[in-house]
């Protein structure tokens, strides 16, 4: 099985979501079960139904989160290269059409989160970046058409 590359940060944060659906809301989940079941009428409990297919969702995520847990390889993003884009990096990018700066670091697919910065290395503007150094231009081509930017700095 392929290793996935992940962050130690985001590898803690699945194994907090991981115990958390096991120490908290299985449990919980449980007790629901067995609320909605003394209502009676199983076939007309709308709590019920809802409880088992929440339970359903529990134990699926349960389940992807060990498979996501058990196929990551951590990256030591604290000793990345700083003159090339690598995994882990920070980089900063500058439109080079309208001058806007942004701001991503470069995460395995299970962390990335454009609201926090965060791009996958497998996404179209995560693989344009991965090699490149400050200075070397990085295209794009996005549904809304060509995008250039120029790599600023390498954080």
């Amino acid at each position: 099985m392929e290793r996935v590359p992940i962050t130690r940060e985001g590898y803690e944060s699945l194994k907090r979501e991981l115990e958390t659906l096991k120490s908290v809301e299985r449990p919980k989940n449980i007790k629901a079960i067995e609320e909605a079941r003394a209502h009676g009428d199983l076939s007309e409990n709308a709590e019920f139904d809802a409880a088992k297919d929440r339970q359903a969702f529990i134990e699926g995520r349960i389940s992807e989160l060990g498979f996501k847990l058990g196929n990551a390889e951590i990256i030591d993003t604290e000793s990345v290269s700083r003159d090339r884009a690598v995994f882990g990096c920070k980089v900063l990018l500058e439109n080079i059409d309208t001058g806007e700066e942004v701001r991503y670091q470069l995460v395995g697919p299970d962390e990335s989160d454009i609201e926090k910065g965060k791009i996958s290395v497998g996404s179209p503007l995560g693989k344009a970046i991965i090699g490149k150094s400050p200075g070397e231009e990085v295209v794009l081509n996005a549904p809304g058409g060509k995008r250039c930017y120029e790599i600023v700095d390498i954080l």
